[in-house]
């Protein structure tokens, strides 16, 4: 038996003949159980075949393997066998993928518009009652995968509560009541979580303050447009603005699209669906400030379209920031073909406070 692990040389007929060093003979000084005997025999005796080591094994011959072979830095195959089927692919009908169920999507986003139409042109307050249904929705959803992807326990119910008086103040009071409902909110954040116990207090205290800002605190612009006495086109200006940015984007993108914007962020996004979301998003503006907003101008609606788009634009990436550190795809699952809440309001948010002060600054606070 040979004592070396690994043994010394290799087998017979596949590098040659093995070393036939001298062997001991009687009275050279070597006996049986000698330390130098056991040596010399591990240096000329031939290595005995490891299945799998030289090729020669049947497994390596026919192709299979029956779970036994050596792998690894120290057992790597010489001679690799054939290798493996790879799975028949669909031939390729040359036509690109939307990557969602466009039906679906068709759908659920035509209701959407029509419970929001209905809604912001009947009487406001139901509009607003809309808003704050969306934030506390979207806070339910986003602490929701912080609690599951990161553990990170965000206090909802303070969020909930806050957020939803944060859009009646800013409808009722103005900017002023949002701030007060904004700090309210934070302070109950930090008390709600002392409840438990203080292991990464800090951690989810900020994780709360960051909810409370990012939903509700940037939707209540909208209702800070609604308040206005054309409140109503305002926030038709808007929605049609965003969702024009988002379509000329898509379209654009899906078409012409060959030139990656952010591939560590959001692969699917492309310099053309920018371009193109830039440009159907000013000629939208043109139209709206022209026709919808009294006291507007085309060039001002111009100037609007091309800081909706790059607000759009960077919420959404903004977003896909978020979901890529959470490891998720979509924040929910409540709309077929579009995901969740937030994923329908990662472009809304910060456009919200962008169109408000632009539309103040062009045709005062109403």
């Amino acid at each position: 038996m040979n004592d070396s692990p690994w043994g010394a040389t290799p087998s017979p007929g596949r590098w040659g003949p093995p070393d036939q060093g001298p062997a001991p003979l009687a009275g050279s000084g070597y006996g049986v159980g000698d330390p130098a005997h056991r040596a010399h025999r591990a240096q000329t005796e031939p290595m005995p075949i490891v299945p799998g080591a030289d090729g020669g094994d049947q497994e390596n011959r026919d192709g299979h393997d029956d779970g036994h072979r050596l792998n690894g830095p120290f057992f790597r195959d010489e001679r690799p066998g054939p290798p493996e089927p790879l799975a028949p692919h669909p031939p390729a009908s040359g036509k690109k993928s939307a990557g969602r169920d466009l039906r679906a999507a068709v759908g659920v986003g035509a209701g959407l518009g029509a419970v929001i139409l209905a809604s912001l042109f009947l009487r406001k307050e139901i509009f607003v009652g809309v808003i704050a249904v969306a934030v506390v929705v979207g806070l339910w959803e986003l602490t929701t995968q912080l609690a599951k992807r990161k553990q990170i326990r965000v206090p909802l119910v303070p969020l909930a509560i806050g957020g939803a008086a944060m859009v009646i103040a800013g409808y009722v009071r103005g900017a002023e009541g949002a701030w007060v409902a904004m700090a309210l909110t934070t302070l109950a954040v930090l008390v709600w979580r002392m409840t438990e116990p203080p292991e990464d207090y800090l951690r989810d205290v900020t994780a709360g303050v960051f909810a409370a800002f990012y939903v509700p605190f940037l939707a209540t612009f909208v209702a800070l447009m609604l308040a206005a006495d054309d409140g109503a086109w305002r926030v038709l200006t808007f929605l049609l603005l965003t969702v024009v940015s988002d379509t000329g984007a898509y379209a654009v993108g899906w078409k012409f699209g060959k030139h990656k914007l952010a591939p560590r962020i959001s692969p699917g996004k492309t310099r053309e669906g920018l371009l193109g979301a830039i440009t159907f998003s000013m000629a939208a503006g043109a139209l709206c400030l022209h026709f919808l907003i009294d006291g507007g101008t085309w060039w001002q609606g111009l100037l609007l379209g091309l800081a909706v788009a790059a607000s759009a634009t960077l919420g959404d990436l903004g977003e896909s920031m978020i979901k890529r550190d959470l490891g998720i795809k979509d924040m929910g699952s409540l709309l077929p073909g579009h995901g969740g809440i937030m994923d329908r309001l990662d472009s809304l948010l910060p456009t919200a406070p962008v169109v408000w002060l632009l539309l103040v600054i062009f045709v005062g606070a109403g």
